[in-house]
């Protein structure tokens, strides 16, 4: 069990321990009264479960195990992460959970909220209707439903939720994207100081632990990359950039690097689109955090109207990749989609003609989110690797 004596590992190490042993120091928490509460997707407002001293927990798959309890509620085209998910709660291993939280992401997710309320019976249970465009309308609407769901939280937790304990959890979240920018930084460097496969690992750490223990987390992590002795020099490893959705263990980032390259930069919803941008901290706070969930998230389920030619649209959508390109000196893109993903796939197609017209080569890769094809993928990607060389 992840322990205060874990606690005491360093960074890095714990970090892989917590990125293994997702469900344990939720466990411990909620053995000591802490109310723990499962969310899906980038677009869960963590915000207002720090609040209301609520743990938020992030639901994620298992790319070992197999689909065994899924198949009979959801059809076998369906997403297979989102299968991969449900399968785990009906293996009860997310038994810990006091409620769950579902934004409206894509329909595989819409589903999965379905089956897991009405099959699972959590004793929270919410459907957070995000609008899927930025008009005018859209963050009124927004703002009406997040109001809606903070009272719905309250009624859970049983006491108010105040502007100034809402504001309080968006300065630490802050901090805590702030603190992740800064260890991504790290990779900016000619040879970077921490690999994808270890900041996936931190990442995906994070999202299992409560606010303030993920500030320490993240800081321990920053001081021991810092201090590690020199490496010998990477500049002549191909820098790749990763995009695409969820991928929430280390072994594809692994198998990239192993195959020559360093992984230096990410557009994942478990990675970047997490922790890129902040909340205000001035005004409304609820207005706040309506504006940076649904326009300041990059993800292709939410439509964005680009007047203008097609080209003009394209530049318009997808400009911050080649800023990313530009930041962390990127040889060039693999675009990492899972089967069935549908909000991925439409954009796919349009990613790889922009990244190409910057300049990039592009690897598309559609995966079944197992490991069941990593070595066929090897292949692909060494090709990859040794022609950008």
């Amino acid at each position: 069990m992840v322990t205060s004596e874990n606690t005491k590992m360093n960074g890095l190490e714990r970090a892989k321990q917590l990125s293994k042993n997702r469900g344990l120091r939720a466990k411990e928490l909620r053995s000591q009264g802490r109310k723990i509460i499962g969310y899906l997707c980038s677009y869960a407002p963590l915000e207002f479960f720090t609040a209301l001293d609520l743990v938020p927990h992030r639901i994620m798959g298992s790319v070992g195990e197999p689909i065994i309890k899924a198949d009979a509620y959801l059809e076998p085209i369906a997403c297979p992460f989102v299968r991969s998910c449900l399968d785990k709660a009906l293996k009860d291993d997310y038994d810990f959970l006091d409620g769950v939280v579902f934004p409206h992401s894509c329909d595989n997710v819409q589903h999965l909220s379905s089956i897991w309320n009405y099959y699972l019976k959590p004793e929270l249970y919410y459907f957070l209707n995000v609008p899927h465009m930025t008009e005018p309308s859209s963050f009124e609407f927004f703002k009406s439903e997040l109001t809606a769901f903070k009272k719905y939280l309250e009624d859970f937790a049983g006491k108010e939720l105040t502007d100034q304990a809402l504001l309080e959890a968006i300065k630490l979240h802050n901090k805590n994207r702030a603190l992740l920018r800064e260890l991504n930084a790290l990779r900016k460097q000619d040879t970077p100081l921490i690999s994808g496969a270890e900041l996936l690992q931190t990442m995906v750490a994070t999202m299992v632990l409560p606010a303030d223990e993920e500030t320490g987390l993240i800081e321990s992590v920053i001081e021991e990359v810092k201090n590690r002795p020199p490496k010998d020099s990477d500049e002549d490893r191909p820098r790749i950039m990763i995009y695409g959705c969820e991928i929430d263990s280390p072994e594809f980032m692994q198998m990239v690097e192993d195959s020559g390259a360093s992984v230096v930069m990410d557009d994942l919803c478990t990675g970047t689109r997490g922790y890129w941008e902040g909340v205000d901290e001035t005004g409304d706070p609820v207005e706040a955090i309506a504006n940076r969930y649904l326009d300041k998230l990059r993800c292709p389920r939410t439509y964005r109207v680009s007047p203008g030619t097609h080209e003009a649209d394209i530049a318009n959508r997808f400009e911050y990749l080649k800023e990313y390109a530009e930041e962390f000196d990127v040889n060039g893109a693999i675009l990492y989609i899972i089967r069935y993903c549908d909000t991925q796939e439409f954009d796919a197609p349009d990613v790889r003609d922009y990244l190409q017209s910057i300049g990039l080569p592009v690897l598309h890769i559609e995966d079944d989110y197992t490991l069941a094809g990593i070595e066929g993928l090897r292949t692909r990607v060494q090709a990859f690797v040794e022609m950008i060389v």
